[in-house]
């Protein structure tokens, strides 16, 4: 009777156990379920498959700094910047605080293990129960417990926040995408910098060009003026032309100070860009007028989504943030976090090593949000809105950088062509001056007629000039807008894909952004360290400078991959996640490059973006052997 009542008040307490645990469970997974759906971003315009009629196989966006310019004086100045350049350097620094970023990240999902030791006197009253209860000491029997006594402490300690959603894993892939932006960031300003300095350098080839036009006119009037004087001394003419005459050259005279000005600041501004303090610019202008660059290509729009580096900016912003939202999204789910520690403890240090010293506590718990979730709503709906944000700035640079393409391509049209037609003006106005200089010394016209062929001439060499300036403004922004003259995230001149490859450290490097450059994911970051663990000891201890070895990824321990990602455990497969924009897809990425829409498994945004039906520009298709995450 009495087993058969044990049995059933065991039965009892195990349901009861069971139910307690199940409704605790619900308790935890239920806000879960109250998670807002998230707001989608309108499409895009279809990126179309030209450049309003203009395209060709080749793009100029392809080559170098030196063979598209051409000029060693200019490339110099441009090197010179390209080392120098405070804001550069600055923007090499953001780099750095986004690789460290990733570098933190990297680590987050892993264990944390303290280590503590402690030493201390504990003195209780005698007239509380603690105090009470040490009066007989248990190893001195008859005799008082010591007061005070000792405390002495060894221990380890561990936290671990179970990955069970991705959520640091995703962080940390945030992180690196928002390294790559920061990159991306720096290269844009590097086109930027690279075309104001060719700008500015070519602006003062035509200042040179307007004072020797100053000086040749001036040379014209002096003569005319000596022509003007000695007609007035022979009676032929009156004082009015000589002074006409005189107001002109003191004009031009006056002019050519104001153009001085504009020289110095035009030096002094590329001198500020190259990091060095006023100084002379050397330049050749003799051969301005017939000054050529390299032949533009503007390739087709779809390789401005690879050549831009604000676009590949844009797209990796716009990866980060649908990464965060879904950061945000685990905030509703419970979070396993196991904690614990082994140590050793006494009150006599002489019995702190003994076996009856040691202590360990473990412990594991979920938590969950239930009641007052508003923080973490309004987090998740602000991840939502920025992922939007991020969409709509994706979507603008795209048509900024198409518009900038297509006007400065017109513009480069437009002023070659009026060019031609402006040197045919300039060589009628210098026959025309040619013939009123010697009619005038003859006094076969009046002076009127030899001022305004001399205004006209100096009127049209000064607009040719012009007009020369902007038509290499536009190449240099053309160039610019393509993509050209960036220095962006590759791999060294030197790697040709023969491994094993020892690489030099740069600045903001570290081993998840190696693994990036070589394996085109930062999931082999571990293992590539584990490859080179006797170079360096500690997995954040690179150093600029360092060498590593970069073996292949098949000779690297694959127990150190990190997993690919997965699904949230836990998430309803009926609430939409964060996917990539609705926008017309990147081409496959470079060498080197992650892209976002290269993973296997992804699906084409394409379809999304016109509603099942393709826009003007092919879905890509992954490259072959690509693993990114």
């Amino acid at each position: 009777m009495n087993l058969s009542a044990r049995l059933s008040n065991a039965g009892r307490t195990r349901r009861l156990t069971a139910r307690a645990f199940a409704y605790g469970i619900m308790l935890l997974v239920l806000p879960s379920c109250g998670i807002p759906p998230l707001r989608h971003p309108e499409p895009g315009p279809g990126l179309p498959t030209d450049f309003n009629g203009v395209a060709s196989p080749d793009n100029s966006s392809q080559l170098g700094i030196e063979e598209f310019y051409n000029d060693r004086m200019l490339t110099a100045l441009i090197e010179k910047a390209l080392f120098d350049n405070r804001e550069l350097k600055g923007l090499n620094e953001e780099v750095q605080i986004a690789s460290n970023e990733v570098l933190a990240r990297s680590g987050a999902y892993l264990p944390f293990i303290s280590v503590a030791a402690g030493a201390g006197l504990n003195r209780p009253s005698r007239f509380t129960l603690d105090g009470a209860g040490l009066l007989v000491d248990p190893y001195l029997p008859g005799k008082f417990f010591p007061l005070p006594h000792g405390n002495y402490l060894g221990n380890f300690g561990l936290t671990w926040q179970l990955d069970i959603y991705r959520q640091l894993r995703n962080a940390r892939d945030a992180a690196g995408q928002r390294y790559v932006s920061a990159a991306e960031r720096r290269n844009y300003f590097v086109t930027q910098l690279v075309a104001e300095i060719a700008e500015n350098f070519y602006r003062l080839m035509a200042q040179d060009k307007r004072l020797e036009n100053l000086d040749q006119i001036i040379e014209l009037q002096l003569r005319s003026l000596d022509i003007a004087k000695a007609r007035k001394e022979a009676g032929r003419s009156t004082e009015l032309a000589v002074k006409r005459f005189q107001a002109e050259l003191l004009r031009n005279q006056s002019e050519k100070l104001i153009i001085n000005q504009s020289i110095i600041e035009g030096e002094n501004r590329i001198n500020f860009l190259a990091n060095r303090y006023p100084q002379r610019v050397e330049r050749r202008s003799a051969d301005f007028y017939d000054l050529t660059i390299h032949p533009l290509s503007v390739g087709v729009p779809s390789e401005l989504l690879r050549n831009r580096p604000d676009i590949r900016q844009a797209e990796r912003e716009l990866v980060a943030a649908g990464l965060d939202v879904k950061v945000a999204r685990v905030n509703f789910y419970p979070q396993l976090v196991i904690s614990g520690g082994v140590g050793l403890q006494s009150f006599l240090i002489n019995h702190l090593f003994e076996p009856q010293a040691v202590i360990g506590d473990i412990a594991g718990g979920l938590t969950g949000p239930f009641f007052n979730r508003r923080a973490i709503r309004a987090q998740y709906l602000t991840a939502n809105a920025r992922q939007l944000q991020s969409i709509y700035n994706y979507q603008r640079v795209i048509l900024e950088a198409f518009t900038q393409v297509v006007n400065r391509l017109t513009m480069v049209q437009n002023y070659s062509n009026s060019l031609e037609i402006k040197k045919q003006q300039l060589k009628t106005l210098e026959a025309a001056v040619t013939f009123a200089d010697d009619l005038f010394q003859y006094a076969r016209i009046e002076y009127l007629d030899v001022l305004i062929a001399q205004r006209d001439l100096r009127d049209a060499r000064t607009i040719l000039i012009d007009t020369k300036t902007e038509q290499l403004s536009a190449i240099v922004n053309t160039y610019q807008a393509l993509g050209g003259g960036v220095m962006a995230i590759t791999t060294p001149a030197d790697f040709q894909g023969q491994y094993p490859y020892a690489h030099t450290v740069r600045g903001g490097e570290n081993f998840w952004t190696i693994s990036l450059l070589y394996y085109r994911t930062g999931r082999y970051c571990k293992a590539l360290w584990a490859a080179n663990k006797e170079a360096v000891p500690a997995f954040d201890g690179l150093k600029v400078g360092d060498k590593i070895i970069i073996p292949r990824a098949n000779q690297l321990d694959p127990s150190l991959f990190e997993e690919d990602p997965a699904p949230a455990l836990a998430a309803p497969e009926t609430v939409p996640v964060a996917d990539p924009p609705k926008l017309p897809p990147p081409p496959p990425p470079a060498a080197g490059e992650p892209g976002p829409f290269g993973q296997e498994g992804t699906k084409d945004p394409a379809l999304k973006t016109t509603s099942g039906t393709k826009p003007h520009l092919p879905s890509p298709t992954p490259k072959a052997g690509w693993s990114g995450e």
